[in-house]
């Protein structure tokens, strides 16, 4: 059964739960903001039935959205439960972080209070980990992460698609979803905020000075950032009010921040991305300078201010901060990437960093022969061009008279001589390792110890290596090593260094354990594929093993 440890599993979640996110901030009122927080848990966290409960003015709480069953939505939609007995739910069960959760066992309690429930029958678990049909989870939505400032309200699923209560990473997908919807539910309130005021601006022409009085209050104590800049002319984009969450969120006074355009605080990296945001209705995730250099990084939304004489004059810019959620990707892209024990990259990644070197090209094509031919000419003649006045492609086989596709900029690999001699060729050698003697220390001192051997053995590997170079755990006791720009010699060298490097002791809980190391070399070439080089070096690592076996016994005998 696949298991949300599988790397492309949860690589699936990940890009789920950013497809779910990003339409969080697509709807245009709070109840599409509300209704697709409930469909969000449906189609990217993988359950069959979502509740949205919202807290009112009056404390209650009211089922504002449903999904997943046109039953329950007809049940529950419109109905509240009292605080006290919300309260209550949210003080029972486990705490899965900021989750609530209730299982059967507990929950039975709750059955006659006034909270609107909706359960199916369904058969009794026969495993532990089993989801009940009576179990309940909670997702409570704050206005700060970490289950901190006011509760916004409580999002409640049921039924796992997979039948089974969440794992680890099924929690923090579900917390972090929570986060994330608590804080597109305020910008919809923001937004519904700021709209009645813009309406006002248009139609109370009489009370001109009120309804500015309103915009300064909104646009003063938002509790994101947000920037009128000016729009048109020499000085576009130059900022010309700020309010205070926006200088507080880049550590800048209010008359310093005139002296600037987003352009001019923008990443360098991401100063295309600006480019490119439209003025009305543009959105744009990237990074703004703070005043001590370092970068945050944020969302920007566009609107226009139009001057019903002069047409548009001014450009309103909303800055969401979201660099808690670009840490919690990074982190989620981390762990889908990398071992969880040493911290290496993993299978997957060593696969898409191998294969990103390589194409389908064979070296000594007619391609290579004819880009040989183009760039290898005297440095004094115009290049692609031959003395005797022929083109560069005349002579070759296949090639009479019509030109190759044009070069593709890729650096192509070719692997050095196969022999004992070094004929001073580099390459990307690729170094399969295989730990010898690891089987017996963890069948003889338990698994932790074997843990502990594989933690250190990774240290040792990666300190043996140069930037640059990478070293994977491909699984097991299984590591390889891509070092570029080595030749026959040089490889053989780097197998020697990083297997004297393993042999030490390592001493964990008290006592010195050893391994050894058996290496297989092999090279990355154009024309294989990333299985193929993996293959190749891992057979030359078991005749290297089976090698040094034969010795030893002939050593011993």
């Amino acid at each position: 059964m696949e298991t949300e440890s599988e790397p492309y599993v949860r690589l699936a979640t990940l890009r789920q739960l950013h497809q779910v996110v990003a339409e969080l901030n697509t709807a245009r009122s709070l109840a599409d903001t509300l209704q697709t927080v409930a469909d969000g848990a449906i189609n990217g966290l993988g359950y069959e039935l979502a509740a949205v409960n919202l807290v009112r003015p009056d404390g209650d709480l009211v089922v504002a959205a449903v999904a997943g069953s046109a039953g329950a939505e007809a049940l529950m939609a419109g109905r509240a439960g009292s605080r006290t007995s919300w309260e209550r739910r949210l003080a029972m069960g486990e705490r899965w972080g900021d989750l609530i959760f209730i299982p059967h066992t507990e929950g039975w309690v709750l059955d006659d209070d006034d909270v609107p429930q909706w359960h199916t029958a369904g058969p009794v678990p026969r495993f532990p980990d089993e989801w009940h049909p009576m179990d309940r989870l909670f997702a409570p939505m704050y206005t700060a992460s970490n289950g901190g400032g006011e509760l916004l309200g409580v999002i409640s699923v049921d039924r796992p698609r997979n039948g089974r209560r969440p794992g680890p990473w099924g929690q923090e997908a579900l917390q972090m979803y929570a986060f994330q919807s608590a804080i597109a539910i305020s910008n919809a309130r923001l937004r519904a905020n700021m709209q009645r005021a813009l309406v006002r601006l248009e139609r109370e022409q009489q009370a001109l000075r009120a309804s500015e009085e309103s915009f300064r209050q909104a646009f003063e104590y938002a509790p994101s950032g947000m920037a009128v800049a000016e729009m048109g002319g020499d000085q576009h984009g130059r900022l010309l009010r700020t309010n205070d969450a926006l200088c507080r969120l880049l550590g800048r006074p209010a008359s310093g921040m005139r002296r600037y355009s987003f352009s001019d605080l923008v990443h360098p990296e991401d100063i295309g991305t600006l480019l490119r945001t439209s003025a009305e209705g543009g959105r744009a995730e990237l990074r703004l300078a703070r005043r001590d250099g370092t970068y945050v990084w944020v969302s920007l939304r566009n609107s226009v201010v139009a001057d019903t004489a002069d047409g548009p004059r001014f450009l309103l810019t909303h800055v969401e901060d979201i660099e808690e959620r670009k840490r919690h990707e990074l982190q989620l892209a981390h762990r889908a990437s990398h071992d969880s024990l040493t911290g290496l990259p993993n299978s997957a990644e060593l696969r898409a960093r191998l294969g990103a070197r390589l194409c389908s090209r064979t070296p000594g094509s007619m391609a290579d022969a004819y880009a040989s031919r183009v760039l290898h000419t005297d440095p004094h003649e115009a290049p692609g061009f031959r003395p005797d006045g022929k083109e560069p492609f005349d002579g070759l086989d296949g090639f009479e008279g019509v030109p190759p596709a044009p070069f593709d900029h890729h650096v192509h690999l070719v692997a050095p001589a196969d022999g004992p001699a070094d004929d001073g060729s580099k390459g990307l050698a690729v170094l399969f390792c295989d730990l010898d003697g690891f089987k017996s220390i963890n069948d003889r001192f338990g698994h932790n110890t074997g843990d502990a051997v594989l933690i250190e053995v990774a240290r040792r590997l990666t300190s043996g290596v140069r930037d640059g170079d990478t070293v994977a755990r491909l699984g097991g006791d299984e590591f390889v090593v891509l070092a570029d720009g080595l030749g026959t010699a040089d490889a053989q060298d780097l197998a020697v260094r990083l297997r004297n490097a393993i042999i030490p002791p390592i001493r964990v809980e008290g006592r010195a354990v050893r391994v050894g190391a058996s290496f297989g070399i092999g090279w990355a070439s154009c024309g294989m594929t990333a299985e193929e080089v993996l293959e190749s070096a891992d057979q030359r690592m078991y005749v290297e093993k089976r090698s040094r076996s034969k010795a030893n016994r002939r050593a011993a005998g």
